[in-house]
């Protein structure tokens, strides 16, 4: 299998709050590197975030049919896997993209469980993309930071799961945006993220940036940091790309 992890994918422009299909980026080489792993005519699965989000699922799906072949990338089919259709996954060996979307981590997570895929990936051949929750989620050990209203303050919310076990590195996606950000009073990266880095390493990457395994090697590509122990530290920069 080979896998590309980005912080946002792309592939849509949003209009009047739906997504406008648009062709991947060439930001860093990611469309040119999509392109060298995807086979012809490609048979697609995207697994979403929210399984029981339909109207969501069915835009994304209806977006990247026409996004693929705008950007070059034939397919022969986009098929969406949630609580309508699970058993899609169970097919895994019939497709040769599987697609993982961005939402909310946890809520993915126990999806992914539903589905088995950590253990039905191990068979799985073909080319795995992924951003934002999606990439997170490849972890062996998902750090799930606090994203959404009262989680940075709930004493219950876990933020450690599980994940498919494809790589120990922590993506922390969207790190362009979030490093302004606050959540529940504190500041997302210095006051969160930097607290839970002690005795943990986290990958954080811009939009644009992204993480590509192929054959037991790992190349990071564009701007990237390193959080870890409380410090921050830039270790790739955009059109540069560093073997991790």
């Amino acid at each position: 299998m080979k896998a590309i992890l980005t912080s946002s994918l792309g592939g849509y422009t949003r209009i009047d709050g739906r997504r406008a299909p648009e062709p991947l980026p060439r930001t860093n080489g990611l469309l040119d590197r999509v392109r060298s792993f995807w086979p012809e005519d490609a048979r697609v699965l995207i697994v979403c975030a929210d399984p029981a989000e339909h109207d969501k699922n069915d835009d994304i799906r209806a977006c990247f049919q026409q996004t693929f072949p705008l950007s070059g990338l034939s397919v022969s089919s986009v098929e969406m896997c949630d609580d309508r259709d699970p058993g899609a996954a169970e097919r895994l060996g019939r497709w040769d993209v599987l697609v993982l979307t961005g939402g909310h981590v946890p809520a993915q997570n126990r999806f992914l469980k539903v589905l088995g895929l950590r253990e039905r990936l191990a068979d799985f051949r073909g080319l795995l993309l992924a951003w934002s929750a999606g990439s997170m989620n490849c972890a062996d050990t998902v750090y799930a930071g606090p994203e959404l209203p009262g989680e940075a303050v709930d004493p219950h919310y876990a933020r450690w799961l599980t994940g498919l076990g494809l790589t120990d590195i922590n993506i922390f996606p969207h790190m362009q945006s979030l490093r302004d950000s606050w959540l529940d009073g504190m500041r997302l990266v210095e006051d969160i993220t930097f607290a839970d880095s002690v005795g943990h390493t986290f990958l954080a990457l811009n939009d644009g940036s992204y993480i590509v395994m192929d054959g037991g090697r790992t190349t990071l590509y564009g701007e990237a940091y390193r959080i870890r122990d409380r410090r921050i530290t830039r270790i790739c920069e955009d059109g540069k790309a560093v073997r991790l």
